[in-house]
Formats: C-alpha cells, structure tokens, sequence
C-alpha cells in the first residue's frame, strides 16, 4: 500500500496533467475497438506491453483469463461480470476485436495440472474448471504446438487454455452472429513473462508466433 500511494503523489505530480489531455475527449463516453481478456496476475499488464491510451481497449481480467461457456438456451453457467462484460464490449461498445491472452508461469494453470481439488478454496475449484475438462485430458497430453520451444505443462495448458476460452466465446450467442456477418474477429495471445514477449496464435500455422515486425505485418494485413 506505501508503493501504491507514492504512486498516486508521483502520478499527480508528474503524469496527471498529460492524462487529463488524453482522456479530455472520453469524459462523455469510450469507444474502444477491443476486448481483451486477461489474467489478474499482477506481473501481465496488457496496457503496457500493448502501449495504449486509455480508451483503447475494454479490459477483463480474472483468475486465469478464464470466460465461462454459454449453454445453447443462451445462459452461462455462472452469473459473474465476464458475460456481461461479452454483452457489454458488443451491445453498448460495439467493438470489432475480442482478444484472449494468457501468459507463462500462470498460477490458474498451474493449480489445473496440480489438480483443483487439491485446492482449499472452493470458489477456485469451482471457476478453474472453466480451464479445464475431462474431454481435453488428451490435448494436454500432446504437445500440439509446434517449434520455437518447447514448453513445460502448465505453460503448454496456459496456451491451449487460450484456444478453449476462444471456443467459449464462440459459444455466445451475439459472437456467433457477428462472426457469421464478418463482424468481429477472434485472437488468441500469449505472454512470456521471461522474455516480456507478446505471442499471437496462427490458427494457418497452428503455433503461437512471437509478434516482431514480420508477424505484426501479417496480423495488420489480415485486418484491412
């Protein structure tokens, strides 16, 4: 808490003006292109690996970068803000771009491959398995993903956890039709804590693809 108050004093001193000049046009309203779900985790910060502004992306974060699947009635199994925030970023937003991005060394992750049950906490029992079941025992079992590296388990689930929430976004409703009209699109992100790289997934490829110059100019020109 005494980091985060020198914080406040250090950014009322030396940040607050120039983030008023940004925000200036957003007092009455956002329209970001984006949503992204992210994990809590307190070492992955989407907004400075990605060097946006505010107003630049609706962000959700949670245990996990997790998104409950949507039953085919239109419910969730979960009452929680994460299919609001879904209806949200589209209803009210409108936005273009749904991002899913997990990360290595992930907690959520590793609590999954260690077993959930194990776990004191029955609030995290109950949303890790949106992370995971039983059907996808097999996809964990082989190393899907293709070269540059090899990843140990809890980072190989961290990024076929990405693909699953990808699916779970597809089970909504709203993100079927937009799909269907060319309306949004879907990516699946990972971030290496280590190297502080940002890693988009090639579904042509089938790898995630570490976001240099080359990979951004394959991204871009898919979005014209």
């Amino acid at each position: 808490m005494r980091k985060l108050i020198k914080g406040i004093l250090d950014f009322r001193k030396n940040k607050q003006q120039d983030y008023r000049e940004k925000v200036a046009n957003l007092v009455f309203g956002q329209s970001p292109d984006s949503l992204l779900v992210a994990c809590s985790d307190s070492r992955v910060v989407p907004n400075v690996f990605a060097s946006t502004d505010p107003g630049d992306m609706f962000v959700v974060r949670n245990v996990g970068n997790l998104i409950p699947p949507c039953h085919s009635n239109g419910e969730t199994c979960l009452k929680g803000s994460e299919p609001a925030a879904i209806d949200f970023s589209l209803f009210q937003l409108n936005v273009s771009e749904m991002i899913i991005c997990g990360h290595s060394e992930c907690g959520a992750m590793q609590a999954i491959i260690n077993d959930p049950s194990q776990l004191d906490s029955k609030h995290l029992q109950s949303w890790l398995a949106n992370g995971f079941s039983p059907q996808r025992k097999d996809q964990l079992s082989d190393n899907i993903f293709k070269p540059p590296f090899e990843l140990s388990p809890h980072n190989q689930l961290s990024q076929l956890n990405v693909l699953w929430q990808i699916e779970h976004l597809k089970s909504y409703p709203e993100v079927q039709k937009r799909l269907a009209e060319n309306k949004i699109r879907l990516h699946g992100w990972w971030f290496d804590i280590a190297s502080a790289d940002v890693y988009s997934y090639s579904w042509e490829e089938n790898k995630f693809n570490i976001i240099d110059e080359t990979e951004a100019g394959k991204i871009l020109s898919k979005l014209k």
